[in-house]
């Protein structure tokens, strides 16, 4: 009888390692990829600043760069699982989403350089579906939330690397352009290991062993409440180039300090992802309804306080960002067939996308006029997220 199981237990052991080993290569990818645009993140608020764009533009923006983004999301997922290229569309996406970056140093207007940021943000979202699809094959076989949180945890890495780089520029060159210019080096490291890991998992699908699915017409409702749910945090969550402005504008912080308050949200952001991801694959979609009511107290902290305080905000506004990366996509893979993840994550991503949109932009009109209602209308959008994802609970099982 020990003789018998030995094979089937090797076999699964080689699965998962195999599985975790395509979860690293592409954390890896997400680890180089952070250090180059959230790099350009930390910073590109103050630099549209010195540009001479306002409060109102500087939300717009960043709001206007979601949408459009997490709007091609839809697109992409759907092309992605129509025609089934999800490697050639993930690397497309990679390559426009890192080389938008450094042109940023060659940016001498405020509109070119929010043209360059939103073409980033569209390179993203070209790739972002297709690469979650692929992913989430892999994350069966360890875990959704661990497999999501690990991958979630390697990207967040980069992402406190990157402002770390910049804040190290601005320190010894007093420079924005200088930044940008040194951020093309994690750029092509990303590319590179991306390409690596196309020629080692050319088929990431067979990394998921799947039961025939019956053809079904649309997503289940626990989909569709999950999506409103997500939409209201989304909606309620001020961007970091909103953040990084309010810090320069009100002195809370210097030019050298702002990336590293970025940072520190990045490093909380990698702990909370995994520490999330865990909890999830145990409790479930609960676990989100505990991240949010943490986090949502990060805006009274952020826009109100002195240094100390905005600290205390800045990590809580990671905690919230590190939940949503990872718990939110391990559920989407959760809940739809895995011949649909690409459309099912361009459907969620678009969502949310327009949520961060419509919020961002508003919120940017908002500090213009009072920080007070800024903070008020954040923290009841996140506030009214609670009920929904109690009903996405009630639908599950």
């Amino acid at each position: 009888m020990q003789n018998q199981s030995r094979p089937g237990i090797s076999n699964n052991n080689s699965s998962k390692a195999t599985a975790l080993k395509f979860i690293v290569l592409l954390g890896v990818v997400s680890l180089f990829a952070d250090v180059t645009y959230e790099g350009a993140r930390s910073i590109n608020g103050p630099y549209l600043a010195l540009l001479g764009a306002s409060a109102t533009t500087v939300g717009i923006v960043a709001g206007l760069g979601e949408l459009i983004g997490y709007s091609l999301r839809l697109v992409s997922g759907y092309i992605s699982d129509r025609i089934g290229k999800y490697w050639a569309i993930t690397l497309f996406g990679y390559a426009l989403n890192m080389l938008a970056v450094p042109a940023l140093a060659l940016a001498g207007r405020w509109e070119i350089a929010a043209v360059l940021m939103i073409t980033e943000r569209i390179g993203k979202a070209i790739r972002t579906p297709a690469r979650d699809a692929m992913l989430s094959h892999a994350t069966k076989e360890i875990g959704r939330g661990k497999g999501f949180g690990l991958h979630e945890a390697l990207d967040q890495i980069g992402a406190v690397l990157g402002p770390l780089t910049v804040a190290g520029v601005l320190y010894f060159r007093e420079g924005y352009r200088t930044g940008y210019v040194v951020l093309f080096v994690p750029a092509i490291m990303a590319i590179s290991v991306l390409v690596t890991a196309r020629w080692l998992y050319p088929q990431p699908r067979n990394l998921e062993i799947t039961q025939p699915e019956l053809e079904t017409k649309g997503f289940p409702k626990k989909f569709w409440l999950y999506l409103i749910a997500v939409a209201l945090i989304a909606a309620g969550y001020a961007d970091f180039p909103l953040i990084a402005y309010h810090f320069k504008k009100a002195s809370v912080a210097s030019d050298i300090w702002i990336p590293l308050f970025y940072a520190i949200a990045m490093g909380v952001d990698a702990i909370a992802a995994l520490f999330f991801g865990y909890l999830f694959d145990r409790k479930g979609i609960s676990i989100l309804i505990i991240a949010s009511l943490f986090s949502m107290l990060f805006a009274p902290l952020v826009f109100l306080g002195n240094f100390s305080v905005a600290i205390i905000g800045v990590a809580l506004w990671g905690v919230g960002m590190g939940a949503q990366e990872s718990i939110m996509r391990a559920a989407i893979a959760e809940m739809v067939p895995a011949n649909k993840r690409g459309t099912g994550y361009g459907i969620f991503n678009t969502g949310y996308g327009i949520f961060w949109f419509l919020g961002s932009a508003f919120m940017g009109i908002l500090y213009d006029i009072s920080l007070i209602s800024l903070i008020a209308f954040s923290v009841v959008a996140q506030l009214a997220s609670i009920p929904m994802l109690i009903l996405v609970k009630k639908n599950q099982g």
